[in-house]
């Protein structure tokens, strides 16, 4: 994918050096006051604590960051960009006003308006505070663990979550809510199936227009995403994890109806397609 020197979003909050207990050096419980309120007003804390006096026994260094990272922090900046150009443009289309979400960088663990949450449970979005949190070091497991290299793997990652940020502008979280409780554990997994794949044809959406507005995708790109797609449905997991596979206990999808999801969106291009999409998988 090309994406250097392109526009990046503003849209992202860096928490990874608060991430996993760590809290920055300097005041004690003022601190910690300071770092409560700049998160809740959505203000990087950081320039503030620096001008914090230093010094004294017991404190916590903020953990230092992986400069290794920095290429993809950059990287993840420009494709939450592309999302908000495609998205801003696909709901302008309906009359509606597109609010674009907030991606949120972390390390180990983080507090969302869902819970705290670490890394283990992968990218994540929380309709609570309509933010996309991802720990960049999934992006070394699906390529270690899930075997789906590749920038536009990593792109179509966020896409997926940016597209549960559009269903919940578009009112299918709600109704997903709406329903929990009210009908069988089974069939609640088959709706969040069927949600799962949206997000994974809004993403192909996404892919459509951007390659439409900008030209850059390279060859193989398509490929990757399909492959992160597939390395990521239920089935897939499940062989991995216990050797066998328990249809009835999906949550998000099989690698053929994730990768088909993803390619449909991307070969239609059209967010109204997808009542009939949804009969083909």
């Amino acid at each position: 994918m090309r994406w250097q020197g392109r526009r990046e979003s503003e849209n992202v909050e860096d928490r990874r050096s608060l991430s996993g207990g760590t809290l920055m050096a300097g005041g004690g419980i003022g601190t910690i006051i300071i770092i409560l309120i700049a998160l809740y007003l959505g203000i990087d804390p950081q320039p503030l604590i620096q001008q914090l006096p230093q010094g004294g026994a017991g404190q916590q260094q903020a953990a230092p960051l992986d400069p290794r990272q920095q290429q993809t922090v950059d990287f993840v900046k420009v494709v939450l960009a592309d999302t908000e150009d495609v998205w801003n443009e696909q709901f302008r289309k309906f009359g509606v006003a597109y609010k674009e979400p907030k991606l949120i960088l972390f390390r180990d663990s983080v507090q969302s308006a869902c819970g705290m949450a670490n890394s283990a449970v992968g990218p994540f979005y929380c309709p609570g505070d309509q933010n996309v949190y991802i720990d960049l070091t999934f992006f070394d497991e699906l390529n270690r663990r899930f075997g789906a290299p590749g920038d536009f793997a990593q792109a179509y990652v966020l896409a997926h979550e940016v597209g549960h940020h559009v269903q919940n502008l578009l009112g299918y979280t709600d109704k997903m809510n709406a329903l929990r409780g009210r009908i069988s554990d089974r069939d609640m997994n088959k709706l969040s199936v069927e949600v799962e794949l949206q997000a994974d044809f809004l993403a192909g959406v996404w892919a459509h227009h951007t390659q439409e507005q900008k030209q850059v995708l390279e060859d193989g790109d398509i490929k990757e995403a399909i492959s992160a797609a597939s390395a990521v449905g239920d089935d897939s997991i499940q062989k991995k994890s216990q050797g066998y596979v328990v249809p009835d206990s999906f949550t998000h999808g099989s690698a053929e109806q994730r990768a088909k999801a993803f390619l449909f969106g991307f070969k239609t291009g059209d967010i109204k397609a997808w009542d009939e999409v949804k009969k083909q998988l």
